[in-house]
């Protein structure tokens, strides 16, 4: 691990696990679908736009196959953030973060729900893994047991998309994946989101600073900065080590939600962390290969986290 390596990590680390509270911002004043939708419209202008001023459209012939497959995964993965979006007004960030981090306990059931056959320790870690997410289904406090769901359902289509990613035929490059799929899936999010606003405002004039500055630090940390220091590392260190955010990611959230949400840890949330965290950690190191060159499956880096 080089010094660049390291701070690469810890970018990931850090940028993705504020994203949460970055989130809990950005929807106290603006409609939580429009949010996401503006996020990755403007994530996939961005991407597109350097793409395309770096290759021209040779980058984006993609064929109806692939540019089918794009589109379904990138709905289901950033369907899956916008409910994030919609959760996080019913649900504190750190109590959000530790149920999305079940995202690969999902894949390990969505795997053998296909006939594969993943380690014996990865079905014994997703087993306990869901008793700890089980723990967390009645929260009690500033949770709600929709909002609980809401973010269960988050964790299980973003799961979706990143099994169907790694199985149909996707764009040879993580960047032209992603422009595709921000751009895509965050129009169909704009209209969506102003028609379910339920009469909040759509005028950027009546959003609070904090909001739009939620928005603006997803768009460019969590999205831009963390998505490439994400892409550098993948195709430059262990993959092992790369699959660590997952556990180090709700443990970031929840820091900050005690630091400037003064969330409060019970005990039921405690024992849930332990359980789901030690869980993904064993099938993590079960499950991901550890050279960089053992590829990560096509498109799956498309399928990282809400940063």
């Amino acid at each position: 691990m080089s010094a660049r390596a390291w701070i690469a990590l810890w970018t990931v680390y850090i940028l993705w696990g504020s994203t949460y509270l970055g989130i809990e911002f950005a929807g106290e004043t603006i409609p939580p679908i429009l949010a996401a939708g503006i996020r990755f419209t403007t994530v996939g202008v961005v991407l597109c736009g350097w793409l395309l001023a770096r290759h021209g459209t040779t980058t984006f012939r993609l064929g109806w196959a692939r540019a089918g497959s794009t589109v379904l995964c990138g709905l289901l993965l950033i369907g899956g953030n916008a409910l994030l979006f919609v959760a996080e007004r019913r649900v504190p960030i750190g109590l959000a973060s530790l149920i999305f981090a079940s995202v690969p306990l999902w894949l390990v059931v969505l795997r053998s729900s296909t006939g594969d056959r993943p380690p014996r320790a990865s079905l014994v870690g997703t087993g306990v893994g869901f008793i700890g997410v089980a723990l967390l289904l009645r929260p009690g406090g500033d949770a709600s047991v929709s909002g609980v769901l809401l973010v269960v359902a988050a964790a299980l289509s973003w799961a979706i998309g990143t099994f169907l990613s790694s199985r149909l035929p996707m764009p040879g490059d993580a960047l032209t994946t992603a422009g595709v799929q921000g751009l895509t899936g965050g129009l169909l999010l704009i209209p969506l989101g102003m028609a379910l606003s339920d009469g909040e405002s759509h005028n950027p004039a009546d959003w609070s600073t904090r909001s739009l500055l939620g928005l603006l630090y997803l768009i460019v940390f969590g999205s831009i900065f963390g998505y490439t220091a994400y892409v550098w590392l993948v195709a430059n260190v262990s993959l092992g080590t790369v699959a660590t955010y997952a556990y180090v990611n709700p443990l970031v959230a929840i820091t900050l939600g005690i630091l400037f949400l003064d969330e409060v840890i019970t005990w039921q949330i405690a024992a849930g962390a332990a359980v789901i965290l030690t869980s993904v950690a064993v099938v993590i190191r079960r499950e991901v290969p550890r050279r960089p060159e053992a590829a990560i499956p096509r498109g799956e880096a498309s399928a990282s986290p809400p940063g």
